[in-house]
């Protein structure tokens, strides 16, 4: 599995992951805030699923030596 999330991406999805999963403890203390899961999953992991299926890669591109 390769990563597909770049820096700048994984660090947005940390902090609306933590946002968001805060909304547990204080604020409307509803579980829905439990869907900040996902996005701190993907961007602990690296990988995001739906990223994978629409070919989507924010990764920076490596700059090739040859050319």
């Amino acid at each position: 599995m390769t990563q597909n999330i770049g820096r700048i991406d994984r660090l947005l999805r940390i902090v609306v992951g933590l946002a968001v999963l805060s909304l547990t403890v204080i604020g409307p203390q509803t579980m829905w805030g439990l869907l900040g899961l996902i996005p701190l999953g993907t961007a602990l992991v690296g990988w995001c699923p739906p990223y994978a299926m629409l070919g989507i890669n924010t990764c920076g591109t490596k700059s090739n030596p040859t050319s």
